[in-house]
């Protein structure tokens, strides 16, 4: 920190602590206010003038420094001075405050802030640029967070001064007026019986109303100027078009067809998305052939013999194949056809916030109009313009279930859950595995402990994990394939025959015609989404993969239920997406599982914690089954049994956290699960006995010895034992 910030910090500091000191803060109340008024308003009569700029000086400093007490002035305001002067002096000196406050946080904090966290200020930024005044305008108008709140995050934005200054005293007017005019109201309370007078009721009545009111006509403007220059139509085919037939897609369809609202679902491909055909359930069949054969391979563990696996490859993934097909008429344009959605084979591209052209298969052109629309149209492997990988011909998530033949050496591109998975999965099969990571850890979001134990087991199973590599360069020489990769400025070639490219996932918005109604993605791909999942215009959903944040299958299931429900009823309630308890699980062996928050990110938020951990080489059933390594660590406060996350690394740990889900969903501690009986020899007895750890490191120490002595003298006081001969002293 520079000396300019240091003496700022020390300044605002003796200022705080003189207003406390000199009892600031129990001056400036409503009683105190009432207790003076006589004596304080004959002397503001003699002294208009010097009483005007000394209050407004006052209110400067109060709201500058985020100070208790600004409301109180308002009221004081216009107590003392009236509705006229009153209201000018604390608009006036309310802008200069708030302005000085904008000023402070962004001298003191911005530079810090875009230095750490460059990616969510430069979001803040592109907002405020495109939309601030507005924005502004309404956290003003609407007090949903208190004014110094708001201060202080405008400070760390890019919004220019003048800007912050004319828009807060123009959108607090209202508001000021209000206050002020309750507290014109104060000097004529000389009785019980003033309290309900007309007057008195109507202007205090307008302190509750008036957030209510402005909310109202904030949203009026909204509606107005988000849909100017579009011409909404005086009837609509549907009531919702989605767009989109994965996860996400078919989930919003269901709903609106459940209420019997008309609902058409538009999908150009294959039902049910990335997640049948190309995702979760592929993988998960390969991962369990993979499965099969490391059993197979160390049979020896359960007192077999082992023997060499062999087998077809394409047998293999034939099978995948068949559990696609069994699982595809859950996902069929038959089915959601008797469930009420109309499908239909084609792609979709916006002409207004209602009205779509669509494209069918066969060649017809038509447009739809709905009241609402969803985009759902998922996602798609990124790959990375790496000089020569195009030639590699490579292979992603998407059309890797093409291979008939099993490649020998095996490239992969990536340490994120899904490169794990299927380097894991390869290796099991037989083939020699290379992954490449250009971080420092596999699966980096995790916490350490369970990276380091990811990739112990990776190395135990044969796999050639390659962190700190970056691919630069990809090539063909003398007939073989090789990527040369910068390892702390040395060049490393890495020979292989096939490459794996699993660096993250891209928004699928081509051809949606998004920039024809004003919507741009961001930097990732994915489309910018409010907390009721509407993109820019209220009746325009977007879920899944192409609104992130989270690409997983049942975050888009969620995601699908709000844009829905918003989408239809969004004019009588509008309901926000609820993150706090979202759950993920990476399928290698052991499986990874999570929810809440991990030690890393308690410790980047400034969340107090304790640890409390259980290892499953403890637990009977694993031991049985021969799997006994893992642990299961849970996140507390201190002292406390609130489930602030937990982390499963083991066999079945998906099945286990669904426990510590539910608890965290529901608000029940640890306790509550160690009290809940649960069945021998099971998994998920794990869960109860890493809630042992956490009471066992509880225990009330004092209360455990008085009882120890009360024992020892319910077993006789003349037994000569030192308990109970302690206990009679």
């Amino acid at each position: 920190m520079n000396r300019k910030k240091l003496v700022l910090l020390v300044a605002i500091g003796v200022v705080v602590a003189l207003f406390i000191a000199f009892g600031g803060h129990e001056v400036l109340t409503l009683e105190n206010l009432q207790k003076h008024q006589a004596s304080i308003a004959q002397w503001i009569s003699q002294n208009l003038l010097v009483a005007v700029l000394g209050f407004a000086g006052i209110y400067v400093v109060v709201t500058a420094l985020s100070l208790p007490g600004a409301a109180i002035m308002t009221l004081a305001g216009g107590a003392f001075f009236g509705n006229i002067y009153g209201l000018l002096a604390v608009s006036v000196a309310s802008t200069i405050g708030a302005s000085l406050a904008f000023l402070v946080a962004r001298f003191l904090m911005r530079d810090t802030l875009r230095n750490r966290y460059a990616q969510t200020v430069a979001k803040m930024d592109r907002g405020i640029r495109k939309d601030g005044a507005f924005y502004l305008a309404t956290l003003r108008l609407v007090p949903v967070f208190p004014f110094f709140l708001i201060n202080l995050a405008m400070g760390l934005t890019a919004m220019k001064l003048r800007t912050y200054a004319l828009v807060s005293w123009v959108a607090m007017l209202p508001g000021t007026f209000v206050y002020v005019n309750a507290g014109t109201q104060l000097s004529t309370i000389e009785s019980t019986s003033d309290i309900v007078s007309a007057n008195i009721l109507l202007s205090f009545a307008l302190l509750g109303i008036f957030p209510l009111i402005a909310k109202v006509i904030v949203g009026f403007i909204r509606k107005k100027r988000v849909y100017k220059g579009w011409h909404k139509p005086d009837s609509f085919d549907y009531n919702l078009l989605v767009i989109g037939g994965g996860s996400a897609g078919l989930v919003s369809a269901y709903i609106a067809a459940a209420v019997k609202a008309k609902v058409a679902l538009i999908e150009k491909d294959k039902m049910g998305g990335d997640c049948l055909n190309t995702g979760c359930v592929p993988s998960k069949a390969l991962i369990r052939s993979a499965k099969a054969a490391d059993t197979l391979r160390h049979a020896s563990r359960y007192g077999l013999e082992s023997v060499p696996v062999k087998g077809s490859f394409k047998n293999i993934m034939d099978r995948v194949k068949n559990v696609i097909a069994e699982v595809e008429p859950h996902d069929s344009p038959e089915r959601f056809e008797k469930l009420g959605v109309e499908c239909i084979a084609g792609t979709a591209s916006f002409v207004s916030p209602w009205e779509l052209e669509v494209v069918h298969n066969d060649g017809r052109t038509e447009r739809l109009t709905a009241r609402s629309i969803v985009v759902a149209t998922g996602g798609k492997p990124a790959v990375p313009p790496i000089p020569g990988l195009a030639d590699m011909e490579p292979l992603t998530s998407d059309n890797l279930w093409s291979l008939e033949t099993q490649p020998e050496r095996l490239l992969v591109l990536g340490g994120g859950p899904i490169g794990s998975e299927l380097a894991h999965a390869f290796q099991r099969l037989g083939s020699q595995v290379i992954q490449v990571e250009m971080g420092d850890r596999l699966l980096a979001k995790e916490d350490t402990d369970v990276s380091e134990l990811i990739k112990n087991q990776f190395e135990q199973d044969g796999i050639d994990v390659r962190l700190g590599h970056a691919a630069k360069e990809f090539a063909i020489e003398d007939g073989e394939k090789v990527a040369y990769c910068d390892c702390n400025g040395e060049r490393v070639r890495i020979p292989f025959d096939q490459v794996l490219v699993a660096v993250g996932r891209a928004a699928r918005t081509d051809g949606l015609g998004l920039d024809r109604i004003g919507v741009e993605t961001l930097p990732n791909g994915t489309v910018p989404v409010e907390e009721d999942m509407s993109m820019r215009f209220p009746n325009v959903f977007a879920c899944g993969d192409v609104a992130g944040p989270y690409q997983f299958t049942h975050a888009a299931a969620h995601q699908a239920w709000f844009a829905a429900v918003n989408g239809l009823f969004g004019q009588f309630k509008r309901f926000r997406v609820d993150y706090r308890v979202m759950p993920w699980v990476t399928f290698t062996s052991p499986e990874v599982a999570r929810v809440g928050l991990s030690e890393a990110e308690a410790k980047e938020q400034g969340i107090a914690y304790e640890v409390t951990r259980y290892g499953l080489d403890d637990l009977d059933r694993a031991i049985a089954e021969s799997e006994a390594y893992g642990f299961i660590k849970v996140l507390t406060p201190p002292g406390k049994d609130k489930i602030l996350g937990a982390v499963v690394v083991g066999m079945h740990g998906g099945e286990i956290l669904a426990e510590f889900t539910l608890a965290m969903k529901h608000g029940l501690g640890l306790n509550k699960i160690l009290g809940t009986i649960h069945p021998y020899p099971t998994w998920n007895e794990s869960a109860k006995y890493a809630a042992g750890e956490w009471k066992r490191e509880h225990a009330p120490e004092g209360v455990l010895r008085l009882l120890e002595k009360l024992h020892g003298w319910r077993r006789g006081k003349h037994s000569g034992d030192k308990a109970g001969q302690e206990f009679t002293t």
